[in-house]
């Protein structure tokens, strides 16, 4: 376990009240999870479409991951990965079976396939994460969570990390409360309303592109974005002030 060391002057209760992070790809794992489940989705659906429309099949990559879904509400993100594909469905109901060609039924069997790989490989944790986090509520600075899964929930429970978070806005909460998911900021911003912290006064966290636009759109104080995958430049280029690799680097140097 990483051990306790303090923040860098970047992030201070001088400057910010709380803190406001994504979950996968910034303090859990589960990214390789929900990649694992979107291909498992799409690519059987495609190939079907391609045999029945007489196309060629292009199977969902790791571009298509970033570029259209990633960080964004599940439904959001069926909708516009296959907007790319020249492909438009009925929205259908939140409650429709997941072999009805809707919208929402493609999007609930995404959700089944993203628990049953969780399930299978478990939750990474992310030691540098949970070492800011911890840094955080040392300094009396208030650490929420925004993100775009149903399932933040049972992955915070499961990762044991229920007990660093003040605030957990998830899929659910934008679901009931119909809000746009990210690029748009409403989630982040109604997230800074239950924490209580105007959006100049907090900081959000992303791994994704959408979601520094989220940040940057909402008018936040600091848009820090971790880069695991090589997309330093586009995190920048929509938002970010800063970009690392790994929470860590907010923490003080080792003396």
């Amino acid at each position: 376990m990483m051990s306790a060391r303090p923040l860098k002057p970047i992030i201070s209760p001088a400057r910010f009240d709380a803190v406001l992070f994504d979950l996968d790809g910034v303090i859990t794992g589960t990214d390789r999870n929900h990649f694992a489940a979107w291909k498992k989705l799409f690519d059987p659906y495609l190939e079907a479409r391609a045999r029945r429309d007489g196309t060629a099949f292009r199977a969902f990559s790791e571009d298509d991951m970033a570029n259209y879904v990633d960080g964004k509400l599940r439904y959001e993100g069926v909708r516009s990965f296959l907007g790319t594909r020249g492909i438009v469905l009925p929205e259908g109901d939140p409650d429709d079976s997941e072999d009805r060609e809707t919208v929402c039924g493609l999007g609930n069997r995404k959700g089944r396939y993203v628990i049953e790989s969780i399930r299978a490989e478990g939750v990474t944790v992310f030691e540098g994460s949970v070492a800011v986090l911890r840094a955080l509520r040392t300094l009396g600075i208030r650490c929420a969570v925004v993100s775009s899964s149903r399932s933040c929930r049972w992955v915070l429970k499961i990762a044991n990390l229920e007990s660093l978070i003040d605030v957990r806005f998830d899929g659910l909460n934008a679901l009931g409360l119909h809000l746009v998911g990210k690029p748009n900021p409403d989630t982040y911003l109604k997230a800074a309303e239950w924490v209580g912290v105007e959006p100049a006064r907090a900081v959000v966290v992303e791994d994704a592109i959408s979601g520094v636009r989220a940040g940057r759109a909402g008018g936040f104080g600091l848009v820090v974005g971790v880069d695991r995958t090589g997309i330093a430049a586009a995190l920048s280029d929509n938002g970010a002030d800063i970009v690392v690799k790994d929470l860590a680097e907010l923490l003080a140097d080792e003396t």
